[in-house]
């Protein structure tokens, strides 16, 4: 062999157990989930989803090295998220945040772009999160599909038109309205009034008296964690029967086992649980064996979420490019279309997702479907 062939052969098996050693680093990303106060119950919930995600991709060795997942509390929380996120981006130097709920999410959406760190909301449902620049994603579809959804099954077939919003004073609450408002008249319903509470408010007496006064034929809830749970009980003991509805937080488990809340309706992106589509099978049988229960949608999108992130760090590994946000974008711009639960899932342009929707009743044993609709 000659000189040049074998400093050839000697720089060649250096490239590759470098490109090795660099495939096997291990990977850490961040996640600012509420995980003590009122909403604690969703992070427990959320993290659930992102764990399952975590160990499937490890066992599937597809990142080569270890995948962990760094938690900052936000308790949900705009202030305490900020923290969080600037723990992870400057300390941890995490270059992928999973992100819930409104305010938390539009707080930190500065750092992602000023950072150029990849923060995605599986969560919040606020229209405006859809604006808050290349480096935020949504895997969840946002409020305005889920009002759109549900207006249509409720004038139609519910035959409700008389709607009473009751709505906490946030980012999340206030879009809904504006959705609502937008929506309702060219439906056939009519928002007849629109209460606003403050996040932390726990007594409901002077609105249930308003709710009463004003006689709707339906009271839609856009409150979320222990708050929506008492807006529930302290209606129904305030003796108003009207039909209840809400968006994506009443699939959290408490709400459906709760009795003041049976009969409620709610808006979720469409899941076939019992698909045999490997991607979905797998994550619902691991989910079930690990809690002894069927996921709901928000476990699904944080499993989706931190998935999202392992198939495009993958395609960055093969292409020997360092996984950062920028480069996270850049790839998730060239694919387009992935393979999660549910089936393959496109994300826009801006960051979204659009799927079709269905509207669930609670029964006290997780939820049914009773109508699904695409979303236009």
């Amino acid at each position: 062999m000659s000189i040049f062939k074998r400093v050839l052969t000697a720089a060649l098996m250096v490239g590759a157990m470098c490109a090795a050693q660099v495939h096997a680093t291990d990977i850490t990303i961040g996640a600012l989930f509420p995980m003590s106060g009122l909403n604690a119950s969703y992070g427990d919930i959320f993290s659930s989803g992102a764990n399952l995600a975590r160990d499937h991709i490890n066992a599937d060795n597809l990142l080569g090295g270890k995948l962990s997942i760094q938690y900052e509390d936000s308790q949900a929380l705009p202030q305490k998220g900020v923290i969080g996120m600037n723990k992870l981006v400057n300390v941890q130097k995490v270059p992928y945040v999973l992100s819930a709920f409104t305010g938390v999410s539009k707080a930190i959406s500065t750092i992602s772009a000023r950072t150029k760190t990849v923060a995605v909301n599986g969560g919040g449902v606020g229209p405006d999160l859809a604006d808050l620049g290349p480096y935020f994603w949504n895997i969840i579809p946002l409020a305005n599909y889920e009002v759109r959804a549900i207006i249509p099954y409720l004038v139609t077939e519910r035959k409700v038109k008389r709607f009473v919003l009751v709505y906490v004073d946030d980012p999340l609450g206030q879009s809904i309205r504006k959705e609502m408002e937008a929506t309702l008249p060219a439906a056939g319903g009519q928002l007849i009034e629109a209460l606003s509470v403050p996040a932390t408010t726990q007594q409901f007496g002077g609105i249930a008296a308003r709710v009463r006064a004003a006689n709707p034929d339906v009271i839609y809830i856009a409150s979320y964690g222990s708050q929506q749970l008492q807006i529930i009980k302290q209606f129904r003991d305030a003796g108003i029967k009207q039909l209840l509805a809400s968006y994506t937080a009443f699939s959290v488990p408490e709400v459906n086992a709760q009795p003041e809340a049976l009969g409620s309706l709610y808006t979720t992106q469409f899941i076939d649980w019992n698909s045999q589509d490997p991607i979905t099978k797998r994550f619902v049988d691991d989910y079930k064996k690990k809690y002894n229960k069927m996921p709901t949608a928000y476990i699904a999108n944080y499993y989706n979420a931190v998935r999202l992130f392992a198939l495009l760090a993958s395609q960055l590994q093969k292409k020997g490019k360092p996984i950062t946000g920028e480069n996270l974008l850049a790839q998730r711009i060239e694919t387009k279309t992935f393979d999660l639960v549910g089936g393959k899932v496109t994300i826009a342009e801006n960051g979204t997702v659009v799927m079709p929707m269905q509207v669930n009743e609670v029964d006290g044993k997780g939820g049914k479907v009773v109508s699904t609709a695409g979303v236009k």
